[in-house]
């Protein structure tokens, strides 16, 4: 079985991340790099994450006109990456010329395809700010209707909530890969995560990888934070 573990490096200086990355690349399957890290870092830290093996996943979140979408994956693409995401409310041509971008570039360079993970609704809002934004209030009706887009676009793979695991995976093809944010152990103090589940939780619920970030970074001894999450799952 791989490790479901990914870290999420969400930390503001490229030092701080890789000291992080040599604690835990031993234990964990691969290091998510967000809007704050690469903005603040850029390229090189996916380059130096990759120069030691360890996977990376690319969470930027591509919205935009389906050609600057596909520049971006070209891009993300050429740095290797193996995972990165769109959001799902681009709509139809978006993802299709992200997932094709992501193919095209991949065979071009001789290297493998990352995966893109359509982005369905973001685990810190809840029903009312969806209506609020003009979409459905109900989180659960929102994210299959946007889960199924995505599949019907070709994406293979998809950003939920652990709370929709369950329903997704009787609705979308078995193949379709489920990354999980919103994941806790249940010590950490209240934030910004409305649905959460335990990390054992969201695998018996069918996720395939788990992200995870101040459960870890955050932990006194992340590695050791990182080791006792590995030997809960399954």
């Amino acid at each position: 079985m791989q490790n479901p573990i990914i870290v999420a490096l969400d930390v503001p200086e490229i030092e701080t991340a890789l000291q992080l990355v040599g604690q835990l690349a031993p234990v964990v399957g691969a290091f998510k790099i967000g809007s704050e890290l690469f903005t603040s870092a850029g390229p090189e830290i996916v380059r130096r994450i990759r120069a030691i093996g360890a996977a990376v996943f690319l969470d930027l979140k591509f919205h935009d006109i389906p050609n600057t979408v596909v520049k971006g994956v070209a891009a993300a693409t050429r740095l290797e990456v193996q995972m990165l995401t769109v959001h799902t409310s681009g709509g139809l041509k978006m993802m299709q010329a992200a997932e094709e971008s992501a193919q095209q570039t991949a065979l071009q360079s001789g290297r493998n395809a990352p995966l893109v993970l359509g982005v369905t609704v973001l685990t810190s809002l809840e029903s009312h700010e969806l209506s609020e934004a003009g979409m459905d209030e109900k989180i659960g009706r929102q994210v299959e209707r946007l889960a199924s887009l995505a599949a019907k676009a070709g994406l293979r793979g998809l950003v939920c909530s652990p709370l929709e695991i369950t329903a997704l995976r009787q609705l979308l093809p078995v193949k379709m890969q489920l990354v999980t944010p919103g994941i806790r152990t249940g010590a950490e103090k209240g934030d910004d995560q409305k649905r959460t589940l335990s990390p054992r939780e969201a695998i018996d619920a069918g996720a395939n990888w788990l992200v995870i970030g101040r459960p870890i970074y955050a932990a006194e001894n992340p590695r050791a934070a990182a080791e006792e999450i590995l030997a809960s799952l399954p």
